[in-house]
């Protein structure tokens, strides 16, 4: 699909038959199977150097408590998440803290580290070994040498996009006064990891006030980054939720019908064989209607802990999930955090976590039942 068939469609066409279309292309290469990951939330630490307009994970250092979890503190819920029968490790962190904050550089060079990057490898490490619970870290934007230290412990790796466009950074704007969130900067570590052979995960955040042309220049450049190098394992659309306390408290949200037609001309954009996921606890109980616009995984769902990028959004069951899903014609598959056809090539999965992959998965790769 051209930039302009998508613009075309995503602004002109009969939501019903875009719906339609969007399906119909999900369902010659995924079928009938919808997946999601259960996983357990490590909040490694909420500081960040950015200042996003939407954000409640971050914060600034507080007055009493350590500015990181502590290992003690991180191996605690990771083997919580193993006994309730979790399979990946989250890890969630702001961007680079130490650059700002004197209390994350104190914190870290008593453990031993310089920077935050080293130490989410440490405690990747950590959880691999002691667990078996496969690590997924999303700590925002990362030069080369990081990214290969991760990768050794880490099945997969995660940044969102969010918008390809640098208007958005302008004072006043969503991602003013956040450098990480520079667009050139996410896409060069969404192409580092591609030349590295890392399973990766990213998207879009819809209703920031970027344009319809910008929402769609946004996916195109995911898909350019994909053909060349073929590790994008899925991409997210979320919508934004507006969050009491930030300076987008009071902007409008986008409706079920913007997220389904963004969804259904992301399916469109990316093909049959792209996994396409919208978190269900955004959208509420009419989450099932995700469905109809061509996305087949779910994201990941934890037994455990909250979402601590969206705490006031509740996941859902399993149990309910699954019913829903069966409701509404489909049947729910658990996945690892990294897909079937990830695991199985050449190149993706190192030597260390070979053995704990090896262990939680099945024949077909999805999770061991």
């Amino acid at each position: 699909m051209s930039r302009e068939e998508a613009l075309l469609l995503i602004e002109h066409a009969q939501l019903s038959s875009l719906l339609q279309a969007a399906a119909g292309v999900r369902g010659r290469s995924k079928g009938r199977t919808v997946s999601y990951s259960k996983k357990v939330f490590i909040p490694l630490t909420h500081l960040c150097r950015d200042y996003c307009g939407y954000c409640t994970f971050r914060a600034d250092p507080a007055a009493d408590g350590e500015p990181y979890m502590t290992s003690q503190e991180v191996l605690a819920v990771a083997e919580a998440g193993r006994r309730a029968g979790c399979k990946e490790a989250l890890f969630s962190l702001g961007d680079q803290p130490e650059t700002i904050f004197p209390e994350a550089r104190a914190f870290l060079r008593r453990q031993g580290f310089e920077r935050t990057l080293e130490y989410l490898t440490a405690m990747g490490r950590l959880v691999l070994e002691h667990t078996g619970l496969l690590p997924h870290s999303n700590p925002g934007i990362m030069p080369e040498v990081d990214l290969r230290r991760l990768k050794e412990s880490n099945i997969s790796l995660g940044l969102m996009l969010e918008s390809a466009s640098p208007r958005l950074r302008r004072s006043g704007g969503p991602h003013w006064k956040a450098p990480d969130k520079v667009p050139s900067l996410r896409l060069q570590t969404i192409e580092q990891a591609g030349r590295l052979s890392i399973a990766f995960t990213t998207g879009i955040l819809i209703g920031i006030g970027e344009t319809a042309e910008e929402r769609i220049d946004s996916l195109l450049a995911i898909r350019d980054l994909h053909k060349k190098y073929g590790h994008i394992q899925e991409v997210i659309v979320q919508p934004f939720r507006a969050k009491p306390g930030t300076r987008m408290a009071l902007e409008p949200e986008p409706s079920t019908e913007d997220l389904l037609r963004t969804l259904a001309i992301a399916r469109l954009i990316f093909g049959g064989d792209m996994n396409i996921q919208s978190p269900p606890n955004l959208l509420s109980d009419d989450y099932p209607r995700l469905l109809e616009a061509g996305m087949n995984d779910w994201g990941g769902i934890s037994p455990l802990t909250k979402d601590f990028i969206n705490p006031e959004a509740a996941w859902p069951q399993i149990s309910v999930l699954a019913e829903k899903t069966a409701t509404a014609g489909f049947v729910l598959r658990e996945r690892l955090a990294i897909y079937p056809e990830f695991s199985s090539r050449p190149g993706f999965v190192g030597a260390p976590l070979q053995s704990c992959l090896q262990k939680l998965q099945g024949e077909d790769g999805y999770a061991r039942t």
